[in-house]
């Protein structure tokens, strides 16, 4: 069994010291440089929750241009929609804008995907597969033409 040598132990205790002692160092959230009606807080969250709310936007451009259901998880967006409603009702509770406004956007989002996805998958040739082509007249699953 390895035990922790006593100058590691030292060097633990004086870290924990250490930081015990910076607790006035914390960075206040000061008003914005950029936006005086925002704290940096604020802004930091615009920036981080407008790249994680348009992540899923290629998927739906895609599937758009498409116009099928090829390559769509529908559960995907429809789990990650009903649970960012939570988040917009949390940040209502911490009245934090960018939690509210990105996640109402992303809420939109995932939700047109899935009624895309319903749209497309209505409209699908009879004998399609969802996340495959359907197969043409006189085509098999290999490629060949059977005509």
């Amino acid at each position: 069994m390895v035990y922790p040598c006593r100058a590691s132990l030292a060097v633990l205790g004086a870290a924990l010291l250490t930081l015990q002692g910076c607790e006035g160092l914390l960075v206040t959230d000061t008003q914005s440089l950029l936006v005086p009606r925002f704290t940096r807080s604020e802004v930091l969250g615009f920036l981080a929750g407008f790249g994680t709310t348009f992540a899923a936007v290629p998927d739906l451009i895609a599937m758009l241009r498409r116009k099928s259901t090829q390559g769509m998880n529908p559960r995907m967006a429809g789990i990650i929609g009903s649970f960012q409603i939570l988040w917009i009702w949390y940040g209502l509770v911490i009245a934090s804008r960018p939690v509210v406004l990105w996640n109402t956007i992303g809420v939109l989002t995932n939700f047109f995907s899935v009624g895309a996805f319903l749209y497309f998958a209505r409209r699908a040739p009879p004998g399609a597969t969802r996340g495959r082509p359907a197969l043409r007249h006189g085509e098999d699953r290999g490629g060949t033409d059977t005509s």
